[in-house]
């Protein structure tokens, strides 16, 4: 789903440790097969457990209009079986082998994990290569109607019943043109989903499911020789499939006038959200966006929770943050009413929050705060090697460079107060923003596209 993301993958060094000691870093062989198949591996024996991580570049933005949620749709697909895999047969192998396996999916990427003991590593190799070489000889209506169900149940819950629920969707909707990958959620339009036909969804991936449009990451206890004579044993015979054809998106014009979106829901207080258009991921611009983010509402020392939750005390909650994505990025602000607090109120506070920062340069001693909170949280997954083997990969095709770790340490910590403030006046003007208020009343019914 959209919402999942990588911004707290790595570590192991303390945030009281922060610049001394010797660099961490992540060590990988890297090789590649005739059909495309990039494979890095990540030697590590501190426990008898293999990762195995699959990237592909596909995700909701590669979908078009009326043909929504086929990328989210694959992430259940790929466990339902495949050509020598019945339904249920890989999770009762891994299982067996003390493991697990797991997938998640966003606008930009679908990423799949298997975990097992590491004297199971053929078996999980075979597993995967099943799956992509394998779906479809056992996909039908049957096993697309079951899966189908499943996901729009999944909607219902996680998103149509939630509190504030259809915040998202309705934000993407409004900050991205209709036109645009960005503006449907991961999950997609319950009506293009029920739509959907056995050849629309298989098209989808023959198109995106080649050796050619995928990066591999096996990290633990293995030696690279042996991976790679077993992911050739088990891949190199798949064929390369033709460079997948995607929908291509031009520059969206800039929003220049305040979108302002009033809803309710079956909630008891108002809710604020306010969201802004950025920068893409692993760009220039993205770390000054991140602090900023963090300066205005990362915690209880960030300058809206200290305002409003403190000071005026007419919030419960405030956060802020910025996501970054391929195309472009996204800087939100939620704020939750206390009782009887009027929503325009919060606008109002947050709006001239926000200014303040464009128009003056955050205290150094902020920028420093939130450079080390940044890095601790960064650095406080290294010791996984799982989350290691998908920052790996998320280096490869996002950053296209597999040695990003050290430059996206270093990026962030040459931020300067001055760069924040250019960033806030640069992107979070007043009438470039969409606010979307949620108040108490009756559950929204969403307007199909």
């Amino acid at each position: 789903m959209r919402r999942l993301f990588l911004i707290c993958l790595l570590a192991f060094v303390a945030p009281s440790t922060r610049f001394a000691g010797a660099e961490p870093k992540i060590t990988y062989e890297r090789f590649e097969l005739a059909n495309g198949l990039k494979v890095y591996v990540i030697e590590d024996h501190k426990a008898p457990t293999i990762y195995q991580v699959t990237w592909f570049k596909v995700g909701s933005k590669d979908e078009v209009a009326k043909r929504t949620g086929f990328a989210h749709l694959f992430e259940h697909l790929m466990f339902k079986g495949s050509a020598h895999l019945p339904d249920g047969l890989m999770d009762k192998l891994l299982e067996e082998a003390g493991g697990s396996s797991n997938a998640f999916t966003s606008s930009d990427m679908t990423v799949y994990e298997n975990v097992a003991a590491s004297n199971f590593l053929e078996m999980t190799l075979w597993i995967e290569a099943d799956r992509l070489a394998g779906l479809l000889d056992t996909f039908d209506k049957p096993k697309l109607d079951n899966q189908r169900d499943v996901v729009l149940n999944e909607r219902r819950q996680g998103i149509e019943n939630q509190p504030y629920g259809m915040s998202e969707i309705l934000l993407q909707e409004n900050l991205w043109p209709k036109d645009h990958g960005y503006h449907w959620s991961t999950i997609g339009y319950p009506a293009d989903l029920k739509a959907a036909t056995v050849p629309d969804v298989a098209g989808f991936f023959k198109n995106y499911y080649v050796p050619n449009n995928a990066t591999m990451v096996i990290a633990g206890d293995v030696k690279p020789a042996e991976v790679k004579r077993l992911v050739e044993k088990y891949f190199a015979w798949i064929p390369k499939g033709p460079t997948p054809t995607r929908p291509q998106y031009k520059t969206p014009a800039p929003i220049t006038k305040e979108i302002v979106v009033k809803t309710t829901d079956d909630v008891q207080v108002p809710k604020v959200f306010i969201s802004w258009r950025g920068p893409t991921k692993f760009s220039a611009e993205e770390p000054a966006m991140d602090l900023a983010a963090a300066v205005l509402g990362d915690g209880k020392s960030s300058r809206l929770y200290k305002r409003l939750v403190y000071d005026l005390k007419i919030a419960q909650e405030v956060e802020a943050g910025f996501h970054a994505e391929e195309l472009a990025g996204t800087f939100a602000i939620e704020v939750t009413a206390k009782p009887g607090v009027d929503p325009q109120r919060l606008i109002k506070e947050v709006t001239d929050e926000v200014a303040k920062l464009a128009g003056t340069a955050p205290l150094p001693v902020e920028i420093e705060r939130a450079q080390s909170s940044h890095e601790s949280h960064f650095l406080q997954g290294l010791e996984q090697t799982q989350a290691r083997a998908v920052l790996l990969a998320s280096y490869d095709v996002e950053a296209k460079d597999p040695a990003f770790f050290p430059k996206d340490l270093a990026r962030y910590r040459a931020v300067t107060p001055a760069q924040v403030k250019d960033m806030a006046a640069k992107y979070l003007k007043a009438s470039a923003r969409v606010v979307l208020t949620i108040s108490p009343g009756k559950k929204p019914v969403e307007k199909q596209p």
